[in-house]
Formats: C-alpha cells, sequence, structure tokens
C-alpha cells in the first residue's frame, strides 16, 4: 500500500508537467498529428513514470528493524520512487519536445 503514496506524490506535479507540455509553445501549428503525437508522448511519458516509480520503490532498501522498532531511514522509500519516476517523465517528455520542434518547426525559406 505504501507504494502507492510514491504515485500520489507524483501525480499532481505530472499533471502540471503534461499540461505544460500540451499548451505549449504555441507557435508550432496544431494539427490533428500534432495533438496524436503529443496524446502518444504524454501517455508514454506517465506510463514509463510509472513503471519506474514502482522500481524505484522496489530498489529502495526498508528500513532494518531492532530492538527499539524501525530505524530512521524508512523516508528513502518514498523519496527515490517519487525522484526517478520524475526523471524519466522529464527525460521523455524533454526528448518529445525536441523531436516536436525538429518535426514541425517553421520551415526557413
Amino acid at each position: 500500500m505504501l507504494r502507492y503514496l510514491a504515485l500520489l506524490l507524483l501525480a499532481p506535479w505530472l499533471l502540471i508537467l503534461g499540461w505544460a507540455y500540451f499548451t505549449y509553445p504555441k507557435s508550432l501549428p496544431r494539427t490533428a498529428v500534432r495533438r496524436v503525437f503529443d496524446w502518444v508522448a504524454l501517455l508514454l511519458a506517465v506510463t514509463v513514470a510509472v513503471w519506474c516509480a514502482m522500481l524505484g520503490f522496489d530498489a529502495a532498501p526498508p528500513p532494518a528493524i531492532d530492538q527499539f522498532g524501525r530505524s530512521s531511514g524508512a523516508i528513502w522509500q518514498q523519496v527515490l520512487p517519487v525522484l526517478v519516476g520524475y526523471g524519466t517523465c522529464v527525460a521523455v517528455l524533454l526528448a518529445a519536445l525536441l523531436l516536436r520542434h525538429f518535426l514541425w518547426r517553421p520551415r526557413r525559406r
């Protein structure tokens, strides 16, 4: 159950990044093909972010339990997935942004 807390922490920022990617830049032409490309890029970014966040949760070592209870460090089971998920989402959106600019930039005459 705790593994999904990382996704809850990540979701608002992913929504903001997705909105910003989909909205800007306004100078590129807004064709149907570009809209499909944008939706596919957003879907891919979210899918990869969630998948990597799950892998990040599994990779974070659980805190050791000794005679006094759990030791410190349990926060990393939530922080690491958020960092990994955010990083992969930004990487996918950046790659899509560059590809989108290359494909739909205004041609110079």
